[in-house]
């Protein structure tokens, strides 16, 4: 029986069980696209990344592919850092830097100098939305909403505080009929530390009912924080029940994410 090596790995997170679990498969032999979504569906994690390895370990880029356990996705930020973790801690210590080609084009995770990771996300500016979609929004947050805005995989609402995102109880079967992702956002006054702003991100239309920590979200939920607070780097947490944290740095094109990740499972997958 065929057996693909495995490691679960929690992203953005500053200790084990924290932070977003991705799930790491990696291919040293062809796989069918329906076997993947199979595996990840078994692993029933909000991501799960499979890693092309057949061009070598030194190959200069490598493919990298994200599913859900029922879709697969176009990009995804915490299983990207927990791959380019996995690639440069586990497989092959001796690189500094990984790129991965993806849906969303060639991303790369590198090497911070304190020991973090550093990962480059094409950027997605807010968009504005109607009246329509505001209201619809409200309804499915179950709050009133100061602000929404669209990006490139999902909704964003603002809402009142940071205490009203950790005790928000969003309606998801109407989350899942507006057919969309929702993040719920807020300044980060009150928080610990000095956090800009945190988010919860709800995606019930992808088989993940909450993310824990959604790296892609980020590609818009900086460059709107960072234009409303006149920054361009920037501390975010997201507060679901598992909680991570990272640094954002809002370039021309590309948002940089930095953070940390955590080693919890290794093993091997039969298939």
């Amino acid at each position: 029986m065929p057996t693909l090596p495995f490691f679960q790995v929690d992203a953005f997170a500053e200790r084990p069980f924290a932070g977003n679990p991705a799930a790491i498969c990696l291919l040293e032999a062809p796989l069918s696209e329906p076997q993947m979504q199979e595996i990840a569906a078994e692993n029933n994690l909000s991501e799960t990344a499979f890693i092309d390895l057949r061009g070598g370990l030194d190959a200069p880029v490598l493919p990298l592919r994200w599913f859900t356990p029922t879709v697969e996705v176009d990009l995804c930020g915490h299983a990207t850092l927990a791959s380019g973790f996995v690639l440069l801690t586990e497989v092959a210590p001796k690189r500094t830097s990984v790129q991965f080609q993806t849906r969303s084009g060639v991303l790369t995770v590198a090497r911070d100098a304190d020991g973090a990771l550093l990962m480059d996300l094409p950027i997605s500016r807010p968009q504005p939305v109607d009246a329509a979609t505001k209201e619809r929004l409200s309804a499915a947050a179950r709050l009133p909403l100061r602000d929404v805005v669209r990006g490139a995989t999902a909704h964003f609402a603002e809402v009142e505080s940071a205490p009203v995102v950790r005790q928000a109880a969003p309606d998801l079967d109407a989350i899942r009929q507006t057919g969309v992702s929702l993040c719920l956002m807020a300044a980060g006054g009150g928080e610990a530390g000095d956090t800009d702003f945190v988010s919860r991100f709800f995606a019930p239309s992808h088989g993940v009912p909450e993310d824990p920590v959604t790296g892609s979200a980020h590609c818009t939920l900086a460059p709107y924080w960072g234009a409303r607070l006149g920054k361009t780097r920037l501390r975010a947490r997201q507060v679901s029940r598992r909680v991570g944290d990272l640094t954002c740095e809002v370039l021309e094109d590309r948002v940089r994410l930095g953070g940390r990740c955590q080693l919890v499972i290794t093993g091997s997958f039969r298939c």
